[in-house]
């Protein structure tokens, strides 16, 4: 069965194409700058060699059309004809309450996201567009949706709650939803299968950390607190997004600089964590070199950074009544050695020891911490992709 993936964004869609019964990645690859000057596709090949193709790309509908010929060409082609591809999956970002789980793709379902859009104006349109895109081009085949959001409907009321009045929750569904939840839910599950131990009776904290982050506590398989709230701003301190902030410091802001709703959304998504407080840049890399060259406001942002993380796990393992796996994942977490290490050093109380030798492993499964630690630190890569081509199979064989 070949399941291929998209993923929509503003002006950008992802794609990958599996083989679900062996889960090899047969095509993968990426069109940028939709919309815009200069657009075009990259793609992998299965050498590992990237390719990119030029060719304006106005919209989502031309953009998917891009991809099906790239994916059907004599050139780069992966497949003969578009009818080997039994189903699409796409990453939607906000399921709000209405969705729990992945769901086949329908007029009520394309309604529901719709309605989510007030919750995730910048994903969920353009998720829709990606959507809408393969009716018009494939009208006859099956699509599937796999929400952010859905793994975080487990948590209990008084973690996704806001302490402000009821009401606006009634009214305008105002609560924490999370993020990253097909990465945690995928990791969270891997790691069970990786240290061969049941999903049930488990205490699993996952840190998703890398320009975007969050972290979950995981419990018997199933979330019970996330960091990221009613949007992906609250929580961890980010590549360009503030984290954790009081609500009044925001107003403070807005009347003695003047700003607008939008204008202070601006600030906190695009110009704060990272890149506000080193102002360099939001690149951990970058940041991590000027750190090692001695620089002060690096070494205070990066400080600020780690202890976020670290004050999250401590926090969650209280929550949870105690912690059995620490897993890392997400572009720093996978791959940033010193982070790992810094992370995990003020956790000794809960009897977190790193082996400083297995912790020099980048980017692939790996159990890190000493064999007397009491609590596994882990490194798993994420696969969001592939957890939504096995939603999507795992739908399609139910309809079946």
């Amino acid at each position: 069965m070949k399941i291929l993936v998209l993923n929509c964004g503003s002006s950008s869609i992802k794609y990958k194409l599996f083989e679900i019964s062996t889960k090899e990645v047969l095509a993968q690859g990426g069109i940028e700058k939709i919309g815009l000057p200069g657009s075009f596709l990259k793609l992998t090949l299965p050498t590992g060699e990237k390719k990119i193709i030029e060719k304006d790309v106005p919209e989502h509908t031309t953009g998917v059309q891009f991809i099906f010929d790239t994916l059907t060409s004599a050139e780069y082609g992966a497949v003969k004809d578009l009818s080997e591809i039994n189903a699409v999956g796409h990453r939607v970002v906000h399921g709000g309450t209405k969705f729990g789980g992945s769901v086949l793709i329908d007029d009520a379902v394309i309604a529901a996201i719709e309605e989510c859009c007030d919750l995730g104006p910048l994903h969920n349109p353009a998720n829709l567009k990606g959507i809408h895109a393969v009716q018009k081009l494939m009208p006859n085949i099956p699509q599937v949706a796999v929400f952010d959001t859905a793994f975080h409907q487990t948590m209990p009321d008084y973690a996704a709650l806001y302490a402000i009045p009821y009401k606006y929750y009634e009214k305008y569904g105002i609560r924490r939803y999370g993020f990253h939840g097909t990465s945690h839910r995928y990791v969270s599950k891997r790691v069970c299968e990786f240290l061969n131990i049941p999903q049930e009776g488990s205490r699993i904290i996952t840190c998703h950390i890398g320009n975007g982050g969050s972290i979950a506590a995981v419990k018997d398989g199933k979330c019970v607190d996330t960091t990221m709230g009613l949007t992906p701003l609250e929580g961890l301190v980010m590549g360009t997004r503030s984290g954790d902030i009081d609500g009044g410091a925001i107003l403070y802001i807005m009347k003695k600089e003047g700003l607008t709703p939008d204008e202070m959304s601006n600030v906190l998504n695009k110009k704060s964590g990272v890149m506000g407080l080193f102002e360099k840049s939001s690149d951990m890399r970058e940041l991590e070199a000027a750190v090692n060259a001695g620089e002060e406001r690096a070494i205070m942002t990066e400080k600020m950074y780690f202890y976020r993380i670290t004050k999250y796990i401590g926090a969650y393992a209280a929550a949870m009544g105690g912690v059995d796996v620490i897993l890392f994942t997400g572009g720093v977490g996978e791959n940033q050695v010193g982070a790992r290490a810094a992370i995990c050093a003020p956790l000794e109380f809960l009897g977190v020891k790193i082996d400083e030798e297995k912790n020099k492993v980048r980017g692939e499964e790996a159990v890190i911490s000493t064999d007397d630690s009491k609590v596994k630190v882990v490194v798993i890569p994420t696969d969001e992709e592939l957890m939504i081509a096995s939603d999507t199979a795992d739908i399609l064989s139910k309809q079946a």
